[in-house]
């Protein structure tokens, strides 16, 4: 395959819920890799600039996941909202990775951007998902980016934590599935961290949701659906120390724990209405 840097090659679109679910690919500035992403365009009107709500998936995905098993289009068609579903890392046979690790490399891109050898010239995925996707978004679909919001899924549910806290100008709403919420402290990220940017902990807080918040970040307001049984809840996801990070801030932090539900896309799916229907209000106008 070859694809210009300047070039957006449909890979797939098909008609669902009277819009178009599309698949693309585009050669990556950022990573230096092709990059494919996903994109849902409900029915509107010729000239219609719609909200952009963008979903960041957990470790191993890719956009698929999502697209095949998130059920997203009814709701999105009803409320008029493009869902944007990137990459969760870089890929190809040169592209540093551990094959045998799924909480890291391929699939694991943690969106941030690596400063470490040898992986900082491919993993650069906060500023794939922050500046050059939506460059592409802009430019070719109906999206008003006066508009947007952002939620995602474990690692894509941190992914989106963080990216809001950091840009609060940009993004109007933020929620999360079971989201890593402590990095740093996590048994499945802190590894990670270390390796994508090094030992020095001081690097790590710039991706971490709860140290951005004690460091001054916020945002109007996070929702999280979190199961309770989760089986990564005690180690990885922890909610709890986002309880805490936003006691006693203006952060308005709804926790719904969920009985019995756990970290797979049933849960996701049960509860997507009501995310997008909580974006949809605060992306409204």
């Amino acid at each position: 395959m070859s694809i210009a840097s300047s070039e957006l090659e449909t890979v797939s679109t098909s008609l669902a819920h009277g819009g178009i679910q599309g698949v693309y690919r585009h050669l990556s500035r950022e990573t230096g890799t092709p990059m494919t992403f996903a994109v849902f365009v409900p029915p509107h009107d010729t000239g219609d600039q719609l909200p952009v709500l963008w979903y960041l998936s957990g470790l191993t995905c890719t956009h698929a996941n999502c697209m095949d098993k998130g059920e997203y289009r009814r709701m999105a068609t009803e409320l008029g909202l493009i869902i944007v579903l990137p990459d969760t890392s870089p890929r190809g046979e040169h592209v540093p990775d551990e094959k045998e690790n799924w909480q890291f490399g391929s699939g694991a891109g943690f969106y941030l951007d690596a400063t470490q050898e040898p992986f900082a010239a491919h993993y650069r995925m906060y500023s794939y998902v922050t500046e050059e996707l939506p460059e592409i978004i802009a430019a070719h679909f109906p999206a008003d980016m006066e508009r947007q919001g952002i939620f995602g899924h474990s690692m894509g549910g941190h992914g989106a934590l963080t990216i809001a806290l950091k840009n609060p100008e940009r993004f109007r709403s933020v929620s999360a599935f079971a989201p890593i919420v402590k990095p740093s402290v996590a048994d499945w990220s802190r590894p990670a961290l270390e390796k994508f940017l090094g030992r020095d902990e001081a690097a790590w807080r710039d991706y971490d949701a709860c140290l951005l918040i004690e460091d001054g970040a916020r945002v109007p307001a996070i929702l999280i659906d979190q199961g309770n049984a989760d089986p990564f809840l005690k180690t990885g996801l922890m909610p709890q120390h986002l309880v805490e990070a936003c006691a006693g801030t203006d952060i308005a932090l709804e926790l719904r724990m969920r009985p019995g539900y756990d970290h797979s896309y049933n849960f996701i799916s049960t509860f997507m209405d009501d995310h997008l229907l909580w974006h949809a209000a605060k992306l409204a106008g």
